[in-house]
């Protein structure tokens, strides 16, 4: 989805907190959930196979244990999709490419087991080697993101975004927005958004942040309008149906509506009894 989503404008441990907490998670992990099959856009975790299992992913931005870091020391890469291979190509030069390509490779591994200051300290180098290599740049932004660093994660996101055309990364550039209190931005992003007609996941995840934004300025009943088409029970839904409804549910005891809050609540359980903290918080509605 994510990002510690909006950690930097928090409120306590409100249910307006904790609401946000959950969407942030969804947020940082939008990017291996919904992305597009290989052969239509970058997937970092394609390109690395450990030798030994993989860590634990660290949930909390920045935080990293022994363990994780023993592990850095050898990584097996796989062959680069050729896309971004081309990007590294054409960016540093045939010469130079396939040690960027090593490097990119590792940092990738860092980034799906969560040691995201690892994997920033390489991309960082790599990004200003390769600064028009789109994947580079996607990939240094949303490590920059998941680590609360907002404004230089927007940056590397709109410079991805630019260089590779794709939509898929203008929620997370929203919500960045939104952590730095931007909320304007958030919307003028949501709209570049909507234009681009991407997938249905994806504007999910663009409703989810414009949904809080407005939260966020106590705009209760717009941020509702914005989720509650979406709020109609379904028997197969799809992760983001889940999202919306825990962010509906959230909104709606926000609003003083405890039926509807506690329906909602009810209803992700019976759908996933491990959801985020759904059954915490069905418990506290009764």
């Amino acid at each position: 989805m994510a990002h510690r989503g909006a950690s930097a404008v928090r409120e306590g441990n409100s249910a307006s907190a904790e609401w946000r907490n959950a969407v942030d998670r969804a947020r940082m992990d939008q990017e291996e959930r919904h992305r597009p099959e290989p052969t239509d856009a970058w997937t970092p975790e394609l390109w690395v196979q450990d030798d030994e299992p993989s860590p634990p992913r660290v949930r909390r931005a920045g935080e990293s244990t022994p363990e994780a870091r023993s592990k850095t020391k050898r990584t097996k890469a796989k062959a680069l999709p050729d896309d971004v291979t081309g990007e590294l190509v054409e960016a540093s030069g045939a010469r130079r490419a396939p040690r960027l390509a090593r490097e990119l490779a590792i940092a990738a591994q860092a980034y799906e087991s969560g040691r995201y200051p690892d994997a920033q300290r390489i991309l960082k180098r790599l990004a200003e080697a390769a600064p028009t290599a789109a994947g580079v740049r996607e990939l240094h932004g949303l490590t920059l993101y998941r680590m609360g660093r907002w404004r230089q994660a927007k940056v590397e996101l709109e410079a991805s975004t630019a260089l590779s055309a794709s939509p898929d990364q203008l929620p997370v550039i929203a919500d960045c927005e939104r952590a730095l209190g931007h909320h304007d931005a958030v919307e003028r992003v949501i709209d570049d958004l909507r234009r681009a007609s991407p997938g249905v996941e994806v504007l999910a995840e663009g409703r989810l942040v414009l949904a809080g934004s407005l939260a966020d300025r106590k705009r209760l009943p717009e941020a509702i309008a914005i989720l509650s088409r979406w709020e109609a029970n379904r028997a197969r839904p799809k992760d983001w149906h889940l999202r919306t409804w825990y962010a509906l549910g959230d909104l709606y005891e926000r609003a003083g509506e405890l039926p509807r809050a506690r329906a909602l609540f009810q209803r992700l359980v019976d759908h996933d009894p491990d959801f985020f903290d759904a059954s915490e918080r069905l418990s506290a509605l009764r």
